[in-house]
């Protein structure tokens, strides 16, 4: 009986999907589903999500990354609703302000992450000439090689009011409302893309004789059946992790920090300024997150549990915000950090926090499942017999991206040289990086990083965003061995010249930020 199964099941189409849970992460998953499988004008594939009444969308971060804008574009929603929506804000990046000193024994720093790549490969070996001053003393490395650092400095939006849809001056992405968010991606997917949307609660799961899911019984929408089922159930992965059994990897031993303590906090003059990037602020167990929405700030500490109370992260949270959190409600939310054995396991596959996660220093969370519901939507399998090959290749990218994300994650803390608590003497210890990121921090300080030390094909974040961070952060590289193969100095200072102009130039065309956004919700965007 069990081989007759099996056989029936290696030849069994994949037409009926089933998505558990909703949040950002089952929505943007059925989004990607029903556009690429055209479920709304297609009789054989049918997408259902179901979602629990009783569960609200945790929302840890507020921040994205610009990949979400192609996202967006290719699902067919409006850049002018989402932002109308969502309580929308731009972001062009992250300043990173005390990552490398206390501020108390030191003197205050800050460094710019943004999103527009550097013009490294506009001109051979920019980043040594850089590395030999040529830009100027006291020119940062930010400032010295791309535009976005001056204008997110005077406060200016990535766009003006004529640019169309999902196009700007800058690269870009949001800084939005989470739960909002969500609304707008199960509106969009329910009736423009069809997919079937059901409130109940999973009470059990119920499996084939081969391990696949054979069906779920729910409260109040009785027993659903499906060829391929999605677990979008959040940190209690009730398919994957507690119906399959499948492990989940912890790596709370390299990344620390695993609570938040959040706060929303109302803007005293509803025209403020809006920061166009979050603020990361380093504490002594952790850092604070600051990210401006149209009528608020969402606010958190990220902390490790293992190196302050959580009485102690929440008065820290408190004394940053000052009097205005007298008022507020501080709410305290545990992080499960690491990712599951496998992501894809029989019939199963797991996307958003079901498959993993690490604290949200570079909005990870949302990239991967983003990266990850689109790599499902793509290389969907025709029938069940597929299936395992494509789950065998699924698993071994998206295992690397997750290594490879903590790597990057962990480059932000080891290169510190912030000596106030265990927290950072700990964090800094570079035996507790992998032996790829050892291998490569070793390498730079006497190579300036190249895009042949990204080549795995499988890297999130990749050479501009590790050269943003290394020399923010006043990593050394020492390349004094080979000065004599960059001596086209003339041609690279009048290079910086004109990237520092043309800098200048934008500071002059670009409108504030609040006055974009104002304008988006009075007129809108043109459309592409």
């Amino acid at each position: 009986m069990q081989a007759s199964e099996q056989l029936n099941n290696s030849t069994q189409l994949i037409r009926n999907i089933v998505i558990v849970g909703g949040g950002t992460a089952g929505w943007l998953t059925a989004n990607h589903l029903a556009k690429q499988l055209n479920a709304k004008h297609c009789d054989e594939i049918s997408i259902t999500l179901i979602e629990s009444p009783n569960i609200p969308t945790i929302g840890v971060g507020e921040g994205t990354v610009p990949l979400i804008r192609k996202s967006l574009a290719e699902l067919g929603i409006s850049e002018s609703e989402f932002i109308k929506e969502c309580d929308v804000t731009f972001k062009q990046g992250i300043k990173f302000v005390d990552w490398l000193n206390n501020p108390i024994a030191g003197k205050p720093h800050h460094y710019h992450h943004i999103f527009d790549y550097p013009l490294i490969n506009e001109f051979d070996h920019l980043t040594a000439y850089w590395l030999k001053g040529l830009a100027g003393e006291n020119t940062s490395f930010v400032d010295a090689t791309a535009f976005q650092g001056k204008i997110c400095d005077f406060g200016l939006a990535p766009k003006d009011i004529t640019q169309a849809e999902y196009q700007g001056h800058n690269s870009y992405a949001y800084h939005l409302d989470a739960a909002k968010f969500a609304k707008l991606l199960t509106k969009h997917a329910c009736n423009n893309l069809g997919v079937k949307h059901i409130l109940a609660q999973v009470d059990d799961v119920e499996l084939h004789l081969n391990g696949d899911i054979k069906a779920l019984h729910t409260d109040v929408a009785g027993i659903i059946s499906a060829d391929l089922f999605v677990d979008c159930s959040g940190f209690d992965s009730i398919l994957l992790g507690k119906a399959l059994n499948v492990k989940f990897i912890d790596k709370s031993d390299v990344l620390f920090a695993d609570h938040a303590m959040a706060m929303q906090v109302p803007y005293e003059d509803p025209e403020q300024d809006i920061p166009s990037f979050t603020i990361s602020t380093a504490k002594q167990a952790g850092w604070i997150w600051d990210i401006g929405l149209t009528k608020r700030r969402g606010t958190g500490y990220v902390y490790s549990s293992a190196h302050t109370t959580h009485d102690e992260a929440e008065q820290t949270i408190r004394d940053y915000i000052g009097p205005a959190a007298d008022s507020l409600e501080a709410r305290k939310i545990a992080m499960n950090i690491g990712y599951r054995e496998k992501f894809w396991h029989k019939n199963c596959v797991a996307i958003g926090l079901s498959q993993g996660f690490v604290e949200p220093l570079e909005a990870t969370g949302l990239l991967v499942f983003d990266v990850t519901a689109k790599m499902l939507a793509q290389q969907f399998p025709s029938n069940r017999g597929h299936m395992d090959i494509l789950a065998k290749k699924f698993n071994e990218r998206v295992s690397s991206s997750w290594e490879k994300v903590i790597d990057f994650i962990k480059l932000h803390y080891v290169l510190s040289k912030r000596d106030d608590s265990d927290f950072w003497l700990e964090n800094r210890d570079i035996t507790k990086c992998s032996q790829t990121l050892q291998e490569r921090l070793q390498l730079w300080q006497h190579q300036v990083p190249s895009a042949y030390d990204f080549a795995s094909g499988f890297e999130i974040f990749n050479l501009e965003n590790y050269l943003y961070v290394l020399y923010g952060m006043d990593f050394n590289t020492n390349i004094e061995s080979m000065d004599f193969r960059f001596q086209n100095t003339k041609q690279a200072t009048e290079f910086f010249n004109k990237i520092k102009q043309h800098a200048d130039m934008l500071t002059t065309k670009l409108p504030k930020h609040r006055e974009l956004i104002n304008k988006i919700h009075r007129f809108g965007l043109q459309k592409r």
